[in-house]
């Protein structure tokens, strides 16, 4: 599991940040299902992707949402398996308002934030991407 090992070296402080971000592009996550579309969370303005390693990643976030006691309630989680390259090219910029994704939040110390930022989501939508105006002639 390269991306959870990219992960991993980030929070500890070393590796490449745009390694971190390439591996998420390459790899398959795995997003649940919520009332007919995929699963996000907001904090702090942003809309986030919740998205998955594993199925047993995303079996301690079921776990966690559903009283943390061990017990799923019977619920059945749905989800999606998304390359990276496709949350963070297609998905993000059609959901109109600030997202990014977030890998592994039920793992206190295997998650990982990837915010709506030039170099992780496209400059169009990145909220701190310099608008250009096309019409500018510069002199």
């Amino acid at each position: 599991m390269a991306l959870v090992e990219r992960i991993a070296e980030r929070r500890a402080g070393v590796g490449d940040p745009r390694a971190l971000v390439g591996e998420l592009r390459r790899a398959v996550v795995l997003v649940p299902f919520v009332d007919g579309g995929l699963w996000t969370a907001e904090l702090g303005g942003v809309r986030w992707v919740c998205g998955f390693t594993d199925e047993a990643a995303l079996a301690r976030f079921a776990r966690a949402r559903d009283g943390g006691d061990g017990l799923v309630s019977g619920r059945e989680w749905e989800f999606a398996e998304i390359r990276g390259a496709r949350l963070l090219d297609e998905v993000i910029p059609a959901m109109g308002v600030p997202a990014g994704v977030a890998v592994n939040i039920a793992d206190a110390d295997g998650s990982m934030l990837f915010p709506p930022v030039a170099g992780i989501v496209p400059d169009a939508v990145a909220v701190d991407a310099v608008a250009v105006d096309a019409g500018a002639s510069g002199g």
